[in-house]
C-alpha cells in the first residue's frame, strides 16, 4: 500500500496549481487531502483521476477546513468523524477500512494567536487517541494528515524562537508524544533521523526558499505495521500549498 497526505489549504486553489497531475502521478493507493475548504458540490464539475472512490467530509461553516479521501482499492466501509458531535462539525476525520488495516485521514485544530484554542486542540487529541486505540482492537491502524505540532526541536527550523507558540507549546507536544506512548510510530522517523525537513513554510519572508519550515504533517502507524514500513517521505518539491505531501509505502 502506498499512502500520501496533503494539506492543499483549499482544494479550488490547488486545482489551479497542479493538484490533479499530483494526484495522478502519485500512483497511490491512498490519498488523504486536508483544508479542503469546500463542500462536493463546490468541486462538482471536477474531473478526478480515474480508479478512484472518493470521500468528502465538509465543514459546517463554509469554506473553511475539511477534509477528502480516495482510494483505488474499495474501502470495507467509510465513516466521517471521530463519533463526537463536539469534534466532528468541521469535517476533520475521514476513516477508510481496508481488509488488513484502517486509514484516518485527519486535520488536528489549530490552537490560534496566545494558545486561544488550546483547549479544543487538546480534547481534539484525545478523541483520536481514543477512536485509533477503539479500531486498533480489530486491526491495525494508520493515521495521517496535518497534525498541526512540530514534536521536537529537530522539526522545525528555529525552536528556540518558537518555544510556547501555537504548534510548538508544551501541552501539543506532550499530546503528540501520547500517541508514541500509546505505541503508534512516526513513519517518518523511523527512517530519517536528521534534521532540515520540513512540511510547512510560512508564506512570509520567502521562508520556503531559505528551508525556515516546520514539520507537522505525518504518517503515523499502529507498531504492528512497522516490519511492514518499506519507506515513508516528504515532498517539498511539490508547490501548490503553504504545506507539502508526505507518504508512506507499506511491504
Amino acid at each position: 500500500m502506498k499512502l500520501v497526505s496533503w494539506n492543499v489549504n483549499g482544494v479550488r486553489a490547488a486545482l489551479g496549481k497542479g493538484l490533479l497531475d499530483w494526484m495522478q502521478a502519485s500512483q497511490a493507493d491512498v490519498i488523504c487531502l486536508q483544508e479542503v475548504k469546500a463542500t462536493l458540490g463546490d468541486v462538482q464539475h471536477v474531473v478526478w483521476p480515474k480508479g478512484y472512490e472518493m470521500v468528502w467530509n465538509a465543514a459546517e461553516k463554509k469554506g473553511y477546513s475539511g477534509t477528502a479521501l480516495f482510494t483505488r482499492r474499495k474501502p470495507l466501509a467509510v465513516a466521517t468523524g471521530l463519533g463526537s458531535a463536539a469534534h466532528d462539525a468541521e469535517g476533520r476525520a475521514i476513516t477508510a477500512e481496508f481488509d488488513h488495516c484502517y486509514v484516518i485521514g485527519v486535520y488536528v485544530p489549530n490552537a490560534q494567536p496566545e494558545l486561544a484554542r488550546l483547549g479544543f486542540r487538546q480534547e481534539w487529541d484525545r478523541a483520536l487517541l481514543t477512536y485509533a486505540r477503539k479500531l486498533e482492537k480489530k486491526k491495525p491502524v494508520l493515521f495521517c494528515g496535518d497534525l498541526n505540532v512540530a514534536h521536537e526541536e529537530i522539526d522545525l527550523a528555529r525552536p528556540k524562537e518558537n518555544v510556547g507558540n501555537p504548534g510548538f507549546s508544551d501541552e501539543e507536544r506532550a499530546g503528540f508524544r501520547d500517541y508514541l506512548k500509546a505505541g503508534f510510530v512516526d513513519t517518518f522517523r523511523h527512517f530519517e533521523k536528521g534534521p532540515g525537513h520540513y512540511s510547512w513554510w510560512t508564506y512570509r519572508a520567502g521562508a520556503r526558499q531559505r528551508n525556515i519550515g516546520w514539520r507537522i504533517d505525518y504518517v503515523m502507524a499502529s507498531a504492528a505495521l512497522q516490519p511492514q514500513l518499506k519507506r515513508a517521505w516528504i515532498e517539498p518539491s511539490v508547490m501548490g500549498s503553504d504545506h507539502c505531501p508526505v507518504g508512506v509505502e507499506l511491504k
